[in-house]
C-alpha cells in the first residue's frame, strides 16, 4: 500500500469516526460551550449550483459559480470581465433562481423531484470528496461529531428546512456520523428569514443580513445555555464582504459580552486566516496547510489557546 493510499484510507476512519473519541467542550466545567457558524458555499462544501447574470443589450444568460460571484460581484456592470452584464433581482427568473425554492408545480414543471440545493447535494456527492469539501470542512465535521451547537449562515434564499434535508445526504451517505447540533439556521435571502431579522423592506444586502445573522445566533445561544463568561463563539466565511462585516459584528458583540471568546475564520482564496476579537481589535493567525485541516476554530496555540474546544 502506497503513501497516498495509507492517507486516503486514514481519511476515511477519520471520516467514519473510527478510533476517534468525542472531545469534551474545552469549558464545560465552567459551564461554557463552543459555537460554530458556517457560512456554506465554498466554505463547508463547493457545490454546482450557478448564478446567472445577463447581458445588458441582448439579455444573453451567462451563468457562473459561487467562487466567481465572490470575487467579481462587486465589479458586475462596471469593471472587468463582467462589465457588459448585470443582475436580474426575480428570484422565479433572475440571477439567485437557483438559490430559491420552487413550489412543487414548479419543481414537476422543471423534471425535478426535490429542491435544486437538495439535487446539488446529491450531485456533489456523487464526485470524489476532494472535490466537493470546502476549507472549513473538517470544522464542520468536528462540530458535528462532538455535537457542538452549529448555526449556518448562508446567503441562499431556501427555506431551513431545504438546507437540513441538503446536510441529512452527507448523514445518509456516511460523510457525517449524525445531524449537527442545530443551533440555528439562516438563509439570509430568503423573504421569511429577512423579515424575522428585522429587514421588512428588503433593503439589506447579504453581509448586512449576515450580521443580524450572528447577533440573532449569539442571542439564542446565550437564551438556550445560559449566560456565561466562557462561551466561544467562531464563524468562519469566503466572501471578502461578509468577512469585512462579520467582524464588525462581532467586533460589537465583543462591546455586549467582553468576557466571551470571538473568533473570524476567513476562507478566501483558499486561505485559513483566523482573527480573533479582543476589545483592542482583532488578532490574525494565518495557518498552514497542515493546520487548516486540523478540526476546531478554537484550536490555535499561536493565540495562546490550548486543544480541545
Amino acid at each position: 500500500m502506497n503513501d497516498q493510499t495509507n492517507q486516503e484510507v486514514n481519511a476515511s476512519q477519520l471520516e467514519l469516526g473510527i478510533s476517534r473519541p468525542k472531545e469534551a467542550d474545552r469549558n464545560l466545567h465552567l459551564g461554557g460551550r463552543s459555537f460554530y457558524f458556517f457560512d456554506f458555499d465554498d466554505n463547508v462544501a463547493f457545490l454546482a449550483t450557478p448564478l446567472i447574470l445577463f447581458h445588458k443589450e441582448t439579455k444573453a444568460e451567462s451563468p457562473i459559480s459561487s467562487g466567481q460571484w465572490a470575487q467579481e460581484h462587486l465589479a458586475i456592470g462596471q469593471s472587468g470581465i463582467f462589465r457588459d452584464y448585470e443582475i436580474n433581482w426575480d428570484d422565479k427568473t433572475g440571477t439567485f433562481r437557483n438559490f430559491r425554492d420552487h413550489k412543487t408545480e414548479e419543481l414537476l414543471r422543471l423534471g425535478m423531484k426535490s429542491q435544486i440545493f437538495v439535487q446539488d447535494v446529491a450531485l456533489a456527492l456523487g464526485l470524489p470528496d476532494f472535490n466537493w469539501k470546502g476549507p472549513s470542512w473538517s470544522c464542520f465535521y468536528h462540530a458535528t461529531f462532538n455535537q457542538r451547537p452549529v448555526s449556518v449562515i448562508t446567503a441562499r434564499g431556501h427555506f431551513p428546512s431545504t438546507i437540513v434535508e441538503g446536510i441529512d445526504l452527507f448523514v445518509k451517505a456516511g460523510h457525517l456520523p449524525m445531524q449537527p447540533n442545530f443551533l440555528s439556521i439562516y438563509p439570509v435571502s430568503n423573504r421569511e428569514t429577512r423579515k424575522a431579522l428585522g429587514d421588512y423592506d428588503f433593503k439589506q444586502s447579504t453581509a448586512e443580513l449576515k450580521q443580524a445573522a450572528i447577533r440573532a445566533s449569539v442571542e439564542l445561544a446565550i437564551q438556550k445555555y445560559g449566560h456565561n463568561p466562557h462561551h466561544r463563539f467562531g464563524m468562519s466565511d469566503d466572501d471578502p464582504r461578509n468577512i469585512q462585516l462579520i467582524t464588525q459584528e462581532m467586533l460589537r458583540l465583543k462591546s455586549v459580552y467582553p468576557e466571551m471568546s470571538f473568533f473570524m475564520i476567513e476562507t478566501h482564496n483558499g486561505d485559513f486566516v483566523k482573527h480573533e476579537i479582543t476589545l483592542n481589535g482583532t488578532y490574525e493567525s494565518r495557518l498552514s496547510e497542515a493546520e487548516a485541516t486540523q478540526y476546531s476554530f478554537f484550536n490555535d496555540n499561536s493565540l495562546g489557546l490550548s486543544p480541545g474546544t
